[in-house]
This record gives structure tokens, sequence and C-alpha cells, in this order.
């Protein structure tokens, strides 16, 4: 019996979730486009769909015609769907944390949020240099049928540190609007939980990274897929959510002043008023 999932079964991992990430993704464009609120994280949630179907395509054709393509070709495939997984979960975060952005205040709140935006954009970088220098470090892995760099122990520990502290920024990021707007108990609960859906991505990103610092091949492989996946579905469920609230109650709404209007946050959507 096999101690992994199969190449047939690690492409069916490969289409069905990101087809259903792309989905979730463009209902979430619609969302806001229908409304005239498309803004910074509606962007960032697109580059990550944009990732994940190269991903998608990548892994494909890494795993479907290995055996047809020179072996120059199956490295960069490999690199390719390598750099796309990060472009996924970072462009994904980046969509969560500006979500959080358009909803603060102007000021301190906003200059605090950009910030750690930019400092999510350096760690992607630093990540993105790391399988570059590691895999490059140690070249032979390019001549195997089916190339695939041993990561190790660095690149694991890499990934457990910022994915850990990215989703926890992400989770607590909320709180810095939630403790000035003026929300009842059970829209405070709603808040926290639509953004803490951030640690599921925790959960996955963990496994992942286990697999890294193991076993590697398939596996690997598998749950870096679900790792981008899961992670571009949770950034678009504040507004995914929020559409569905919407229909069952319009009136669920918290409403303060900004500058010389109002601004309307309905969970996770602005609404700019004169």
């Amino acid at each position: 019996m096999s101690s992994g999932p199969t190449v047939v079964q690690t492409q069916v991992v490969n289409y069905v979730l990101p087809i259903v990430a792309s989905v979730v993704t463009s209902f979430r464009l619609y969302c806001r486009a229908r409304r005239s609120l498309l803004w910074i994280d509606d962007a960032w949630a697109a580059c990550a769909m944009l990732f994940n179907i190269g991903l998608m395509v990548s892994s494909a054709l890494y795993l479907r015609g290995y055996v047809l393509h020179p072996q120059w070709a199956k490295v960069a495939l490999y690199y390719t769907l390598s750099q796309c997984f990060y472009g996924v979960v970072w462009c994904s975060r980046l969509s969560i944390l500006f979500t959080v952005v358009r909803l603060a205040y102007w000021g301190t709140q906003r200059r605090i949020l950009i910030c750690v935006a930019i400092l999510f954009g350096v760690v992607w970088g630093i990540l993105f240099a790391q399988v570059w220098w590691t895999c490059e470090s140690n070249p032979s892995w390019k001549q195997l049928p089916r190339p695939q760099c041993p990561l190790g122990r660095d690149v694991a520990i890499a990934q457990i540190v910022t994915d850990v502290l990215g989703d926890i920024v992400l989770i607590l990021a909320p709180f810095l609007i939630i403790y000035r707007a003026t929300l009842t108990t059970a829209q405070r609960v709603r808040v926290i939980c639509l953004f803490s859906t951030s640690a599921i991505t925790t959960v996955v990103s963990l496994t992942h990274a286990y697999f890294v610092f193991t076993v590697g091949e398939l596996k690997e492989a598998v749950s870096a897929m679900f790792e981008a996946s899961i992670s571009l579905i949770v950034a678009n469920l504040s507004v995914v959510v929020t559409f569905f609230l919407r229909m069952l109650a319009d009136d669920e709404t918290i409403s303060r002043p900004i500058d010389s209007g109002s601004t309307t946050i309905e969970f996770g959507i602005v609404v700019e008023e004169p």
C-alpha cells in the first residue's frame, strides 16, 4: 500500500482546490464591483488568484508531463510552482491586511497597518530568495527524473515562524479598529470571528512545513496546494460572508464619521457616504 498520495490523486487535488478558490475569489470581486467598492485588498485577492492559477498550471505540467519535458524545463517548472505558492499565500495575507486597512481610521492606525504590509512584502521577498539559495547551493536534485529540491529544516523553520507570526498579526489587527467602533456585542463577536479564520491557514501551513521538514515528495506538494487554496479562500471570507449577512439583515451596519463625510462599515465592506 502506498504511504502517500499517487500522482493521479495529486492531480485531482491540484485541479479541484484552485478551481474552488478561483470561484470564491471571482464571487468576491463581483460583490465588490457591483457596488463600486473595488479597492487595494481586492487587487491583492485578484493577484493571489492569478498566482494560484499559475500554481495549478505549472503543477499540472510538472506532474503530468515530467517524462516528456527536457531537464531544464522540469527544473524551471519546479521553481515556477514553488514561487507561485509563495505568491498565493502572501498576496492572500496582504488582501486580508488591506481589508483591515480600509476599515481603519485615517492616521496612526493606517500608518501602522501599512508598515505591517510593507513588512509582509519584505518577508515574502526573503522567502522567495531563500528557495533559490537553498536549492542552488546543492544542485544535484536537478538531475532527478522529477526534480524536487530538498528544502530541509531551514526553509521549514522559516515557513513556520513567518506563517504563525503573519497569521497572529492578521487575527489581532482588527482589534485596532473594533475598540473604537460603536458595536453591539454580537457584532463584535461576528467581526472577530470573520478575521480569526486566519487561524485555519496557520493549521494548514504547519502541516505543510512538517512535510517540508520530513518526507517531502508528493505529500509536500499536496499540502502546499491545500495551503495555497485555503489561504485564498480565507482571504475572501470577510467579503463573501458579508454578502450573505446583508441578505439576512440589511440593517446590521456600523457607522462612524470620517473626514468630511461618513463611512458605513458592513463587516469588511466600506461604503463612503456624502
